[in-house]
């Protein structure tokens, strides 16, 4: 996700809040939302796939099922 993304998203945001959206722009937020969310869960994934817990016995084990 780009920041001139997040920017647009944060645009509409204010907008909705004081003007309202046309129904193109709410398509536009509705898609660009859930680009953010998608983007957000991917990167959630990786940092859990790659973080790895330390066993009272010293083991280590990954947290990837």
């Amino acid at each position: 996700m780009t920041q001139e993304k997040i920017a647009r998203i944060n645009e509409l945001a204010k907008k909705s809040r004081q003007l309202g959206l046309t129904p193109l722009e709410k398509e536009e937020q509705a898609r660009l939302r859930r680009e953010y969310i998608d983007a957000m869960k991917a990167s959630l994934r990786a940092q859990l796939d790659s973080t790895v817990v330390v066993e009272p016995d010293g083991t280590r084990r990954s947290l990837k099922k």
